[in-house]
């Protein structure tokens, strides 16, 4: 049977038939847990180069470009991992019959060569009109390296192969991708002209550069789970009131009475925490950057990886768009602009304020969605794991350690706090809204069971 096998695909070869892939052997294995995840970390780290160095890509844009490129990668090769189901026919409007349909069971793809293709495809996708010649160079240089590298093991037949269903999953994904409300959004993020609503209790801007407040229509982007819209909806903030008795004006003094008694750690917690776009590729970056030291730490397979990076994609892009919907729902005034009106106009934050409504915390929110996804990979539920986050070092800041992720995921809703950015209202309604979107990524996609 063997050599019959053999010579039919001999024959398909003289045929012309240059791109048949190779058969596995019925004693073989070709499972995604059987590949490193050592390139895919790389180009992850990449992608947070590219977000920091590529104008437009603010925190709403940026954890679009980081979602989609989870997504991209699980999507390639969810058919090598065992009981793995596509997300298509799972997720918001993305139809099984707009994706290539992958190889028979029995037939073998290079899998580190479908997610290299397809990953490198989606970023250059994702940053298209913005990226620079330099990081262009990088991706191709990077993709280029590593199919050198999978070329020196593997026939170039089998990774041509591979390389085609790769970027045919991309494409798919980059064509469900048009039609969320958020492409080319990195090339006008502001939506200039956009007059803002006015009122006492309203939003005005806190940075003379920044009249308009940033992506004022992002709640309109299709989420992944709509699902996650309800899950994510807030409670009202307090009613606003300048009443020196009244709830509002105690959250404002708080903000306040925190930022003039910070001690010297929570002052670096602040800054360790602000992820400004301008010097860090985003909160969104950060935590998969949290990620990918956790993979690396941990030694996972690129089986746990692709589906880690598709768990936390889906859940920060929906964290966004459900966050910016409470802020542009409610157009709620900063702290540092209610506390200079009543209460010390020499009032200073620690750090620069955003320039988009206060309600809620969009760290808070996205920080929740890694805090659900992190219990889910790394521990047996309970949510303890001590670990060091070295994920800022290369910013300049020294590494933090905690005992566990809510730990992790209420500090960084703490530091919008100690910073002068927000009120407790906004950090703790945030984390919940984060809680209930990684809860329900969880729970409502079929994610492949006992994950290597």
């Amino acid at each position: 049977m063997k050599r019959l096998l053999c010579f039919v695909l001999f024959v398909a070869l003289l045929a012309g038939c240059t791109t048949t892939p190779e058969v596995v052997e019925p004693t073989k294995t070709n499972n995604v847990s059987d590949y490193s995840a050592d390139f895919l970390r790389e180009w992850m780290k990449l992608e947070c180069r590219i977000v920091k160095e590529t104008a437009g890509f603010l925190p709403p844009q940026a954890s679009r470009a980081f979602g989609y490129v989870g997504i991209t990668a699980y999507e390639a090769v969810y058919s090598g991992i065992p009981n793995g189901k596509p997300l298509a026919g799972q997720i918001n409007r993305l139809m099984p019959a707009t994706m290539p349909v992958p190889l028979p069971l029995n037939v073998r793809y290079h899998w580190g060569a479908v997610v290299n293709a397809a990953v490198a495809d989606m970023m250059r996708k994702m940053f298209d009109k913005k990226l620079s010649a330099d990081n262009l160079a990088k991706i191709n240089q990077m993709e280029a390296d590593n199919l050198s590298a999978f070329l020196k093991t593997t026939s170039k037949l089998l990774i041509d192969e591979s390389v085609k269903h790769g970027r045919a999953v991309s494409q798919g994904i980059y064509e469900y991708s048009l039609t969320d409300g958020g492409h080319d959004s990195y090339l006008n993020p502001f939506s200039r002209p956009f007059t803002p609503v006015t009122g006492v209790d309203k939003w005005v801007p806190t940075d003379a550069n920044n009249a308009t407040p940033l992506s004022p229509y992002w709640a309109k982007c299709r989420p992944i789970l709509a699902s996650d819209m309800t899950y994510a909806n807030p409670v009202k903030p307090l009613a606003f009131s300048t009443d020196k008795s009244s709830a509002f004006y105690k959250e404002a003094l708080d903000v306040y009475n925190q930022v003039k008694n910070n001690t010297p750690e929570q002052v670096e917690i602040t800054k360790f925490w602000a992820d400004d776009p301008f010097a860090t590729c985003t909160p969104t970056g950060h935590t998969f950057n949290i990620l990918t030291q956790l993979l690396e730490e941990t030694n996972a397979t690129l089986e746990k990886a692709v589906v880690g990076y598709a768990m936390l994609g889906i859940a920060e892009i929906d964290a966004f768009i459900a966050c910016w919907k409470a802020k542009y729902d409610y157009s709620l005034i900063r702290p540092v602009s209610y506390i200079q009106k009543y209460i010390d106009p020499a009032f200073k934050t620690v750090i620069g304020t955003p320039a988009f409504p206060a309600y809620t915390s969009g760290h808070a929110t996205e920080i929740g969605v890694g805090e659900r996804i992190f219990i889910k990979l790394f521990t047996n539920g309970d949510g303890n794991y001590t670990f060091t986050d070295r994920s800022q070092v290369q910013h300049g800041f020294q590494p933090r350690k905690f005992t566990n992720f809510s730990a992790m995921s209420q500090e960084c809703a703490n530091s919008r706090l100690y910073g002068g950015i927000h009120y407790v209202m906004d950090n703790e309604n945030g984390l919940l809204m984060g809680r209930g979107i990684g809860n329900n990524v969880l729970s409502a996609i079929q994610w492949p069971q006992n994950v290597k």
